[in-house]
């Protein structure tokens, strides 16, 4: 499995802080059992949620902002 570049992921949620907190959440799920059965074994969850991301697999909607 290739890896994403960092320039990649960074176009496709905006900003690398925003990327961490993506993928931190995405880890989380997959550590805990969502869908680990799909990744061969041995792939990090942090690894599957980049890729994930990379590819589109993820939707994800942030918070408005207040006045």
């Amino acid at each position: 499995m290739k890896q994403p570049s960092l320039d990649q992921l960074e176009k496709r949620v905006g900003s690398k802080y925003a990327l961490a907190v993506l993928a931190a959440k995405r880890a989380r799920t997959l550590t805990e059992g969502q869908f680990a059965n799909l990744y061969p074994k041995g792939t990090k969850p942090v690894t599957v949620a980049l890729m994930e991301i990379a590819e589109g697999k993820i939707k994800y909607e942030w918070g408005k902002k207040k006045a």
